[in-house]
């Protein structure tokens, strides 16, 4: 590849723009403690898993070697027998949301899904494309679902096959949606466990909660049919991507065999990247569980500084159980935007991810929004 003296220019500015910024991210969940360099040469190939990766296929440049041992961890530490299970790696949480949710459309196809209004955004563009009855449920004041308004709403629809949409981990609050009292309510009013889909978003928590010693309800050991996570996010990546899991015997009815590659498919994406197979596969080889766990309670540690520190400033700030999610009043937007922080209406966050090794980046933060809030009350006490 040649490129011209401007374009080399343009692509050296890009570089160092990128050096800059590669630890903005206080406000979004994505690790960057990463380094993937041993996988650069292959990048050299096109490499593409389409189709099943326990299949033959006849497109040679696959990693289903690898993805299976990928899914065989997951299954693992989501709580399935490996052979009960299937999943693949996707291009992120969204499509491993659409895939839990086809799944259970398949399975009920004139139920409704119902889920909070901490939900993430891609749940409504997912109903819309397919197709789907929808239908938002209160929350309660940390994020989570408030199960007393789902129930009540499945009673008024005379809901017969109810699809639970559950947040293990919300965006803004890093809530963790009570997934054995949802089951405990639908059994009191008459709905059977075979009678109802509960797919588990769980881009972020999905990679804490395996690995802390109280983890609440998320598995399927709890209960869940299908569960997804980011790969970006808490394992650490430079290309977006997750994981999705789901029983077998749900996923067999969507499967269609593709003559020209010589496999069946029942993925979202047809043709995917080989390459995010081989980085999540290096990622859960390269540590030990032992590791991961430590390299959470580092998260949750500074988390829980995080919180202390506002807190003796006198800031509201409050952050859910088994949480690197730090919640406080937004900043005036020039603080937001200087720290690059994700704000709705007026909560803001940080998240400690674990490429925060020290407290740098996260005491400037907190100094910034101190000194501003407390200014902001002064300046409110004057009139």
């Amino acid at each position: 590849m040649i490129l011209s003296p401007t374009d080399q220019d343009r692509i050296e500015g890009f570089w160092n723009y990128c050096l800059k910024h590669q630890y903005f991210n206080i406000g979004y969940p994505e690790s960057a403690d990463f380094d993937y360099s041993a996988l650069y040469r292959f990048f050299k190939f096109s490499i593409n898993n389409c189709g099943d990766w326990k299949d033959y296929s006849n497109y040679a440049l696959n990693s289903f070697d690898f993805e299976k041992d990928v899914m065989q961890y997951f299954a693992e530490i989501f709580q399935i027998p490996f052979e009960e299970s299937w999943g693949y790696v996707t291009n992120g949480g969204t499509e491993g949301n659409m895939f839990g949710c086809y799944l259970a459309r398949e399975l009920f196809p004139d139920a409704t899904l119902y889920y909070s209004r901490d939900t993430h955004y891609s749940v409504v563009k997912i109903a819309k494309l397919l197709q789907m009855k929808a239908c938002v449920i209160e929350s309660l004041d940390n994020g989570e679902i408030n199960v007393d308004d789902l129930i009540n709403k499945i009673q008024s629809h005379q809901e017969k096959h109810p699809i639970i949409f559950a947040n293990i981990g919300t965006t803004m609050t890093g809530a963790i949606d009570d997934i054995e009292l949802i089951q405990k309510r639908l059994k009191q009013i008459g709905i059977q466990r075979r009678d109802y889909y509960i797919h588990a978003d769980a881009a972020l928590s999905g990679m804490i909660l395996p690995f802390v010693d109280h983890p609440q309800a998320f598995s399927f050991a709890d209960g869940v049919d299908s569960i997804c996570v980011s790969g970006h996010k808490m394992i650490g990546s430079p290309i977006p991507c997750g994981i999705v899991v789901a029983k077998r015997q749900n996923v067999d009815r969507i499967a269609v065999d593709v003559d020209y590659i010589s496999t069946r498919d029942q993925t979202i994406s047809g043709s995917r990247n080989g390459h995010t197979v081989l980085l999540m596969w290096a990622a859960i080889r390269s540590q030990s569980f032992l590791q991961r766990k430590q390299r959470i309670q580092h998260c949750l540690k500074m988390a829980e500084y995080a919180v202390g520190r506002f807190q003796a400033a006198g800031v509201h700030a409050w952050r859910n159980l088994n949480s690197i999610t730090v919640v406080f009043p937004c900043p005036s937007e020039h603080v937001w935007k200087k720290h690059y922080l994700a704000t709705s209406g007026n909560m803001a966050h940080l998240i400690t991810t674990a490429h925060h090794q020290d407290s740098q980046k996260i005491d400037s933060l907190i100094d910034d929004v101190i000194f501003n809030l407390q200014g902001e009350s002064k300046r409110s006490a004057c009139f």
